[in-house]
């Protein structure tokens, strides 16, 4: 099964490492065009981020890794199977700072530059706004200032590449991340594959930004502490030598650990460890 990826950029090392998370290792100390998985039947093809739904949509790849903005932009006749959890951003409308805006009717025959048509058109239609769209690939956001267009339809991520051209969002169109697309007439066999490495990204995305926390307790305690520590069926107890101590076990966003932590401290746990989740199989 072939498999395509973004060939550089924070979009390729997200990908690999999501492959190499789920078990499929991949040489990618020299940049190749095509690269085998040396433990896994895919080989990766390394192509530009656009070309990469119509590439799985004609059936010259099987899957693809990508943003949805691109797979939304190209209209390619693909399978969405599943977002990846990274690669987030925004495609939106910005304007001059300076500008008082008042809604779409704002954008009412204005030109617009941007590296996304479809997608603006699509917008702009469904609010029933004409405008004159300026397309231009790289550098959209020195449209305004350069006397191109009066505003940009770009993606966005932290935002500070508009203030520093002294631009402001006005309206967000799509948010977007890294989807896991398929080409829609795949055989049995790879469909096998594609279960097995859905699997295992279901198992890797469960994963992340989990702990796992045990602890000594009181048996007096362990209602109320299982109460705090619901798991994903129940926590694992198991009863101690000393006697009116037990051992619990279970699993906790880190997000929420340290208030975790002081809520079984309060009552009367003990030997709290926290370690590091590698894979959760669902």
């Amino acid at each position: 099964m072939r498999i395509a990826i973004q060939s550089k950029g924070r979009l390729n090392e997200e990908s690999l490492a999501l492959l190499n998370e789920i078990g499929i290792e991949v040489d990618s100390s020299k940049r190749k065009y095509l690269t085998k998985a040396c433990n896994f039947p895919v080989e990766l093809l390394n192509l530009r981020d656009d070309d990469i739904p119509s590439v799985v949509a004609n059936g010259s790849a099987t899957l693809g890794i990508v943003g949805l903005n691109e797979v939304e932009e190209k209209g390619c006749d693909v399978e969405i199977v599943d977002r990846l959890g990274f690669g987030a951003c925004r495609l939106c409308l910005a304007i001059p700072k300076t500008e008082i805006y008042n809604g779409p009717e704002y954008f009412r025959g204005k030109r617009i530059a941007t590296s996304y048509p479809n997608i603006l058109k699509r917008f702009l239609d469904s609010k029933g706004v004409k405008a004159e769209v300026e397309v231009i690939t790289g550098s959209v956001e020195i449209a305004p200032a350069a006397g191109i267009a009066d505003a940009i339809f770009d993606i966005v991520s932290s935002g500070s590449t508009l203030v520093a051209n002294s631009l402001k969002e006005v309206e967000t169109v799509l948010e977007s991340e890294a989807v896991l697309i398929c080409r829609k007439d795949i055989s049995v066999e790879d469909r096998q594959i594609l279960e097995e490495i859905r699997f295992r990204m279901d198992s890797a995305k469960i994963s992340r930004g989990k702990k796992y926390i045990l602890m000594n307790i009181p048996e007096a305690s362990l209602e109320e502490a299982v109460k705090i520590l619901p798991a994903m069926r129940s926590p694992t107890v198991m009863p101690l030598a000393a006697k009116g101590w037990c051992s619990l076990h279970s699993v906790v966003d880190n997000d929420k650990l340290w208030e975790k932590v002081r809520q079984l401290k309060a009552i009367g746990a003990e030997g709290i460890l926290v370690l590091n989740v590698d894979k959760i199989i669902p």
